[in-house]
């Protein structure tokens, strides 16, 4: 059959990555896909040492390659807002199917270049965008069609999740840790969208809209860093049974979807609290497979790489198909998706790790728990800690209750004259129906 030509736009990590798999394994690949899959041209701003681009077409007009009449697919690995989507948006206007391992791309403009897609005839492949080389969205959308999706957890940017294992492991710092991994290059210079949940929140936006079958709903994810964790928030996490995990979690429930990413209290048992290091994990839960856990490499060249092309491959397999015989962006057809609300954070309801610094004055203790039991909010375990200070440290776990009301009780103990300073509030899952 004819060869299938691509073009790359962005030859940086995982685009080099990309390349280098494409040509290493170019026999193999078309032995899957039924046809020879070349590269016909690249946009780049600057060579990538670790590619032979001999004999292939380089350039550093991008939209050069979105307008060449000679290509069929157009990998879009140069990151960001605008000019990517830009850059897809012209691809799919002169009839370019495109793979993209952009997830801020996605999870912020996917409702429109869907649209603009299906309006082509086209197809938008994006495996690579949660999760690098874990075929997540694959799993949720056709390996679990069969389920009525429940809820579904995950450890899904592997800086975070670098950070709060050493925080564990060897009892370090937040700062201390995220400066080595600005050096190992985990971290970017300004990681606010790794600590601060944002890179989380743009995957587990679209995990949610295709276990749920809901339009890409973003701007209502709620987000929560993790630099306000301590090594002591750490250590009492582990006295009481838990590890700390940077978690994004989305669950329907009978009101609407919750779809929130912050740092997360789960049972040291549970598989995803075993996660170590920069790697990722989700566990999703459906109604008749039950839990389903998914782990590897997030992230890197080749990991991603490998979802990059596993998604060019299923392009090519379904280019003589109808549209309405290839599987859907979202998994439901485009006219099936649901407008079930997603929930704002005051309206979850879980569990509460609560550290507080009190004055070592009789009574003290007394007035937080009064004030929790006027709220109606139960207490499952107290840590107070001995010292020779003024000053002792009181650790509480509470069971499940509203954020509203919660942040009702905390205003008023951090009002009371013998707490010092503003009062520490992890969420507690259980990762359970």
């Amino acid at each position: 059959m004819k060869p299938v030509k691509v073009g790359i736009c962005g030859l940086g990590t995982v685009g080099g990555g990309t390349f280098n798999v494409l040509m290493r394994n170019a026999e193999e690949i078309a032995r899957r896909a039924g046809r020879k899959i070349i590269v016909e041209q690249i946009g780049t701003r600057r060579e990538n040492p670790a590619c032979d681009t001999t004999g292939i077409q380089i350039t550093n007009d991008i939209f050069a390659v979105a307008t060449n009449p000679e290509i069929d697919i157009v990998i879009e690995l140069i990151g960001g807002y605008e000019t990517a989507r830009d850059l897809v948006l012209t691809a799919i206007e002169n009839g370019k199917h495109v793979v993209t391992a952009n997830k801020a791309l996605i999870a912020v403009h996917g409702n429109e270049i869907f649209a603009a897609a299906q309006d082509k005839n086209v197809m938008v492949a994006f495996e690579a965008s949660v999760a690098g080389g874990i075929p997540i969205i694959k799993a949720i959308r056709e390996g679990l069609a069969a389920n009525q999706i429940n809820w579904l957890a995950g450890i899904i940017n592997g800086t975070g999740n670098y950070i709060m294992t050493e925080m564990r492991e060897k009892g370090r710092a937040f700062d201390d840790v995220l400066a080595e991994a600005q050096e190992l290059g985990y971290a970017e210079a300004d990681p606010t969208f790794d600590v601060e949940g944002i890179d989380a929140a743009h995957k587990l936006t679209i995990l949610a809209s295709i276990a749920y079958g809901v339009p890409l709903q973003f701007d209502k994810a709620y987000t929560e860093g993790i630099s306000k964790i301590t090594t002591e928030d750490v250590q009492y996490a582990e006295e009481l049974g838990y590890r700390i995990k940077h978690l994004g979690l989305s669950r329907r429930t009978q009101r609407g979807i919750e779809l929130r990413v912050h740092p997360t209290l789960i049972p040291q048992s549970t598989l995803l609290a075993n996660v170590n290091g920069v790697m990722n994990a989700i566990l999703v839960d459906g109604d008749a497979v039950g839990q389903t856990l998914y782990y590897g490499s997030g992230a890197g060249a080749e990991p991603t790489a490998s979802a990059v092309v596993a998604d060019v491959v299923d392009v090519v397999r379904t280019l003589t198909a109808d549209r309405d015989n290839r599987v859907p962006h979202l998994a439901f057809q485009p006219g099936q998706l649901s407008e079930l609300p997603m929930l704002p954070v005051d309206d979850v309801v879980t569990g509460y790790y609560l550290r507080l610094q009190a004055v070592e004055r009789p009574g003290v203790l007394a007035h937080v728990t009064r004030i929790l039991g006027e709220k109606g909010i139960n207490i499952e375990a107290i840590i107070q800690k001995q010292t020779r200070e003024a000053q002792v440290p009181v650790i509480m776990m509470t069971q499940r209750v509203a954020e509203s009301t919660m942040n009702e009780a905390i205003r008023e103990i951090e009002a009371l004259p013998d707490i010092l300073g503003e009062v520490v509030r992890i969420r507690v899952e259980h990762l359970a129906d």
